[in-house]
């Protein structure tokens, strides 16, 4: 009798694995837990985290995901400062590093996303004839947006690639610092500045714009977006599940769409 008892209690145990699509046969991911996250989230990954986001949660009706969009190291601060936030989506790994160190970041939860690379670009009407990033050191370059380095990932990465080449005081004594590379971005679209320096996501984002030069790999960090969950979320297993779709096939292609790459070539 104890026997049978106990093989009952194992074919319940499976049935009900199975049920859930956790079992050894396999099926499809649980869905996430009622929660509303915040994702805090370099504004370089907009387009394609907002089409992300919407997959999610269309697939996970009791989720709701706010992202709040700016550069990765404004968005460092304020979740040193107490922000509510759930995911952490950086466009470079010093600042996630900053909060690791801290130890803002769930345990085990950080892994590296994507990766990007790093653009000259002009207006499109452009008739300056610029081939490469040296050519922001002629005269005849006037103006140039950067993204301000000390908070900007892509203006940290621009430093490096201008400091590589010996023309980093040359062009920064023309310099636009722009708050964001979105705003980088809207500045060569306008035609308020002769070129910025970019991701090559967001030259792809605008038919405003063309790409005079891609930066050498070797002159600039390599450009990776890390993502972690934070410690204090209210939300910790929904976050994972978020995260975890990210950095899945799934997600994985609709970042590609936008012309990111997998953090591993």
């Amino acid at each position: 009798m104890i026997g049978r008892n106990r093989r009952c209690t194992i074919a319940v145990l499976l049935a009900l694995l199975l049920v859930s699509g956790t079992g050894v046969a396999g099926g499809p991911p649980p869905q996430a837990a009622k929660a509303d996250l915040t994702v805090s989230a370099a504004i370089s990954l907009k387009d394609a985290l907002d089409e992300a986001k919407q997959l999610y949660t269309t697939e996970n009706s009791g989720v709701t995901v706010a992202v709040n969009y700016g550069a990765s190291g404004t968005l460092q601060i304020q979740i040193e400062q107490g922000a509510p936030v759930d995911i952490f989506l950086s466009a470079a790994p010093k600042q996630m590093d900053a909060l690791d160190t801290k130890g803002f970041l769930l345990e085990g939860t950080r892994k590296d996303l994507l990766r990007n690379e790093v653009v000259l670009i002009v207006p499109k009407d452009s008739t300056a004839s610029m081939t490469s990033f040296q050519d922001l050191a002629k005269p005849e370059v006037k103006q140039v947006a950067l993204g301000e380095p000390a908070t900007v990932p892509a203006g940290q990465y621009a430093k490096e690639v201008l400091t590589s080449l010996g023309i980093y005081d040359a062009v920064n004594s023309k310099a636009i610092l722009a708050k964001d590379v979105r705003q980088v971005l809207t500045y060569v679209e306008t035609g308020n500045v002769d070129a910025g320096i970019v991701y090559a996501t967001d030259a792809l984002s605008s038919s405003k714009v063309k790409v005079a030069a891609t930066a050498p790999a070797k002159s600039h960090a390599p450009v990776i977006y890390p993502g972690a969950v934070i410690k204090a979320s209210k939300y910790p297993a929904a976050a994972r599940h978020f995260l975890d779709f990210l950095a899945g096939p799934r997600g994985g292609a609709i970042f590609q769409k936008y012309g990111f790459m997998p953090a591993k070539p």
